[in-house]
């Protein structure tokens, strides 16, 4: 999806990510990061944020919840974290990364609810008046009052498979009537996903229906004199996009994609933020006439298409294209079409939730300088990878 724009933004990513390769200290299946142009990225979204008054949480389930990367950006500006489950969350904590906005797009489970109100965490998303009990009954406990976001939704709007959740708009009135009987807890925020979404055939981001809810739901709150102090609209947070929220009133975002360049805007490389992460693998074997890499880091929504194939060292990369892959194969291997020499290292760039996948995370600085460090490497879940691959 976006290897024109790795190679229009960010040639010398690819070129760190094979020496790496080529020198064994990293394996196939690694998503190679450019620390130094993560970090430019944020700038320019801080800068951005700053300017229409807008607070930026860190999401950092597309970067491997690596704690090296999240406290950078958090020394960096950013807020603190979102994290959008549970085992993120306990990853961060046990990093000693700042975590703030837990419950969203996972609820927290019962067990974890103390230890969030005690963290403390800036704000709770909830889904259910059951959650809203547990949080109330920690907080009481805690001797505090835990700041909570309700996640609304209407019928129009849309759920990806897998999120559905929330409290219908038609309810909001006696949900809020409850709430107001539960002590320990202040609803401060309200929340919605996707707000905004990439729409391929007008080449823009544009706002979804549950954007348009999420604002009917603030402002039927704020008829009942109830102060929301966070309006969060997810989703495409980009330099690009940022303005467009702020129009809306829109208070805080999640940067994720944007951070790494990989928003579907930036297939063309024409945004301000610059591609930052490739995924690096090498060609397994061959069959019928195809090559199949090693897996682990197949992503199905990531749209990936096109892969940059190096038959021998110090060779110009050959075009390939991904074989489409069944829903009922297990993520072994990722088919390409043609013969490739078993052994190549082959580059790919697509959307990724690294937190999904089996895949390292190498972060690697000084690229632009064409001094490549690899500064660490991590698994999937953010725990680091000691010594590398080499002793």
């Amino acid at each position: 999806m976006f290897i024109k724009a790795l190679k229009a933004q960010n040639p010398a990513l690819i070129q760190a990510a094979r020496k790496l390769w080529q020198q064994g200290d990293i394996l196939p299946d690694t998503y190679v990061i450019d620390v130094d142009r993560v970090m430019e990225n944020g700038r320019r979204l801080l800068e951005v944020a700053q300017r229409y008054g807008i607070t930026l949480y860190l999401m950092t389930k597309q970067l491997g919840r690596n704690p090296l990367l999240a406290k950078k950006l958090i020394e960096l500006g950013f807020h603190g974290t979102v994290a959008v489950d549970f085992k993120e969350a306990r990853t961060l904590r046990n990093a000693d990364v700042l975590v703030s906005h837990v419950g969203h797009l996972v609820q927290v489970p019962k067990s974890q609810v103390a230890e969030s109100v005690m963290s403390p965490t800036e704000m709770i998303t909830v889904f259910s008046l059951e959650k809203a009990r547990e949080i109330s009954a920690a907080a009481q406990a805690a001797g505090r009052v835990q700041p909570i976001m309700l996640k609304i939704f209407d019928e129009q709007d849309r759920l990806y498979p897998g999120q559905e959740a929330g409290f219908p708009l038609s309810v909001l009135d006696e949900v809020v009537n409850v709430l107001r009987t539960l002590p320990g807890i202040k609803l401060a925020g309200l929340t919605h996903f996707p707000c905004l979404l990439w729409d391929e055939a007008q080449q823009q981001t544009l706002p979804t229906p549950n954007l348009r809810t999420l604002l009917q739901a603030r402002d039927r709150l704020a008829a009942q004199g109830i102060e929301i102090e966070q309006v969060n609209a997810p989703s495409a947070s980009s330099c690009s996009t940022l303005p467009l929220l702020a129009e809306h009133g829109v208070t805080h975002a999640e940067p994720g994609h944007a951070l790494t360049g990989t928003i579907p805007a930036n297939q063309h490389g024409d945004q301000p933020e610059g591609i930052a992460m490739l995924y690096l693998t090498e060609v397994s074997h061959q069959f019928q006439g195809n090559s199949y890499c090693f897996g682990g880091g197949y992503y199905r929504r990531g749209h990936a298409q096109n892969a940059l194939v190096y038959p021998q060292q110090g060779s110009e990369a050959v075009a390939a294209s991904l074989l489409p892959v069944d829903d009922s194969s297990i993520d072994y291997h990722i088919p390409l079409a043609g013969e490739f020499p078993v052994g190549s290292p082959v580059v790919m760039c697509f959307r990724t939730q690294v937190f999904v996948t089996r895949s390292d995370v190498a972060l690697v600085s000084g690229i632009a300088s064409g001094e490549p460090v690899l500064e660490a490497l991590y698994d999937s879940l953010g725990n680091p990878i000691s010594g590398g691959l080499r002793e």
